[in-house]
């Protein structure tokens, strides 16, 4: 089963999971959009008015920036993973709560099992909290962290940073995220290098 079939598997299940919470009042699920083969997955927070009527994370001014900030490293939202914590709109665009998150991490999980990506940037402090639930957004912002995830089993670079719709806020958060953006070729390539280094090692190893 390619992964684009098992992302359609688990969106199925989403729908039809009734437990999960916020369904009432919302228009439609938005589980997520993009292309399952990406090295990046972007995971924000929960969907606004836009999102709720389009089913598609991000559609709305922050999504329109999102796109921006994409296009300044050569790169179109169709070529990268979209999703978020939650996937029913919170009543007013409040925060999600703890026990929303907790109901919908298995679909997050899931999401980032299929698409196994290089890089994860979380835009906003829910997103990021699921990696590092003691870090402060301020002081690591576009810095990749080496987070083990899954029960140890697998290694994951995490890039924390803010959530698009405080940059349209907040001029000088706009900056940040502008530059952050940047560093993620860079993240991305020296992932790559070490991904062959230790390859090139292994084989090394077998050969002796």
């Amino acid at each position: 089963m390619s992964k684009k079939e098992k992302l359609a598997e688990l969106k199925k299940k989403a729908l039809a999971d009734k437990k999960l919470p916020l369904r009432e009042g919302a228009t439609n699920l938005v589980f997520g959009v993009g292309n399952p083969e990406t090295k990046i997955l972007f995971i924000g927070e929960g969907p606004g008015y836009w999102e709720d009527i389009k089913a598609e994370p991000f559609v709305g001014n922050a999504g329109a920036l999102l796109n921006r900030l994409l296009a300044s490293i050569e790169l179109k939202r169709e070529e990268v993973f979209i999703t978020n914590m939650v996937m029913f709109r919170p009543p007013n665009n409040r925060d999600p709560e703890g026990e929303e998150l907790a109901a919908f991490a298995p679909y997050v999980d899931g999401i980032i099992k299929i698409i196994d990506p290089k890089v994860i940037v979380t835009l906003g402090r829910f997103s990021m909290a699921k990696f590092l639930p003691t870090a402060r957004i301020s002081s690591v912002h576009g810095q990749p962290q080496g987070v083990t995830w899954g029960g140890g089993e697998k290694e994951l670079t995490v890039v924390p940073m803010y959530h698009p719709a405080a940059a349209l806020r907040n001029g000088g958060i706009l900056m940040q995220i502008q530059d952050d953006f940047k560093k993620l070729p860079a993240i991305l390539l020296e992932i790559k290098n070490k991904t062959q280094s230790a390859k090139i090692k292994g084989e090394q190893i077998r050969l002796l």
